[in-house]
């Protein structure tokens, strides 16, 4: 049977006015995503408590990164099971540019070295955004030893084996593993001593309580140029300028003995790859800038600020050589 004209016509304007209707319901384009990402607030998580150097480092960088995106960073302390609390959150948030974390090498790198069972896996887990900044340890020692130079220590070393003491921040952190590493590449032992936190260190540290520790440099060197401690040596890959007259330990025939106390940036893994260009550019851009800079120097931190790829590249090697020096020391996480 024929259809009147007018029953044609209402069935073709019917169709013409479902097809915006239609193409609401299509996913929406990645273009469109990046183009209207942020309308609300982002979170930064942070694996540790506030006033340490991811929280100051995250702090720093939430501001200016308002500031370019026009919506508020919260800032969320996330402290727990050396940073792994914090870690597995990420690797679960939604891929969606709401959710970001500032942490350190002991999250992103010496973890997987140290734990078996480790909720997370950086290298699949997350975009990886940039290196933030970078700081080196510096091998001291209490006024009390009587050692004034790297061979002098290591002498004492191999004299007192299993006898000197080297305190840490805790079990896995970078200034433990920098003991342990330089224990294997001296064929020399000494005795842990674990603290929980480098404030606790560094105090007895300066009160002759513990012999030696490869601290971080920005902790150690109000004390050392106050005389309070000895600098033998620091673990850059160049002298600090905190530190001019004090040697590297690749100077003093250590070479690839360059160790860094560091801090990044990562989201969860998929972001759309242009909220993935803003969020990276906007982190990036805000640690280049002048202020920040300055602020980061006084803290006794260089700026890296380098690209997402270069950060992968960075973090294989780094997880690499710490599962060595973990594998061979047999370190047990606490």
């Amino acid at each position: 049977m024929k259809r009147p004209a007018s029953a044609v016509s209402a069935v073709l304007v019917a169709s013409l006015l479902s097809i915006p209707l239609l193409s609401a319901l299509l996913p929406t384009p990645v273009q469109a995503q990046g183009a209207t990402w942020p309308n609300r607030p982002v979170r930064m998580l942070v694996p540790f408590v506030a006033g340490g150097s991811s929280d100051i480092v995250g702090r720093t960088v939430a501001i200016r990164m308002q500031e370019a995106l026009g919506q508020t960073v919260i800032v969320d302390n996330r402290p727990g099971a050396n940073g792994a609390i914090a870690g597995q959150m990420l690797a679960k948030a939604n891929p969606d540019g709401y959710t970001l974390m500032v942490g350190s090498i002991g999250v992103f790198a010496i973890n997987v070295a140290l734990f078996k069972d480790l909720p997370y896996d950086p290298l699949r887990d997350y975009d990886l955004l940039t290196v933030a900044v970078r700081n080196p340890n510096v091998l001291i020692t209490s006024q009390k030893v009587a050692a004034t130079s790297v061979k002098d220590l290591i002498g004492l070393l191999q004299k007192n084996p299993g006898k000197l003491t080297f305190v840490s921040s805790g079990t896995g952190s970078s200034d433990h593993l920098s003991a342990e590493l330089f224990w294997q590449r001296t064929k020399t032992t000494g005795i842990h001593v674990p603290y929980k936190g480098g404030a606790a260190a560094m105090a007895d540290m300066v009160g002759g309580q513990v012999d030696a520790s490869f601290q971080n440099l920005g902790a150690a060197t109000g004390h050392i140029k106050a005389g309070r401690l000895r600098a033998l040596a620091v673990t850059g890959d160049r002298r600090s300028p905190q530190l001019p007259d004090t040697p590297t330990l690749v100077e003093l025939g250590f070479p690839g003995f360059e160790v860094y106390s560091w801090q990044a940036f990562a989201a969860p893994r998929g972001l759309p790859k242009d909220i993935r260009s803003r969020m990276e550019g906007a982190v990036v851009s805000a640690l280049k800038l002048p202020p920040v800079r300055q602020a980061m120097d006084e803290l006794g931190f260089e700026v890296v600020a380098g690209t997402g790829a270069e950060f992968e590249a960075f973090l294989k090697g780094e997880i690499a050589r710490w599962k060595q020096v973990v594998q061979t020391a047999n370190i047990q996480p606490n």
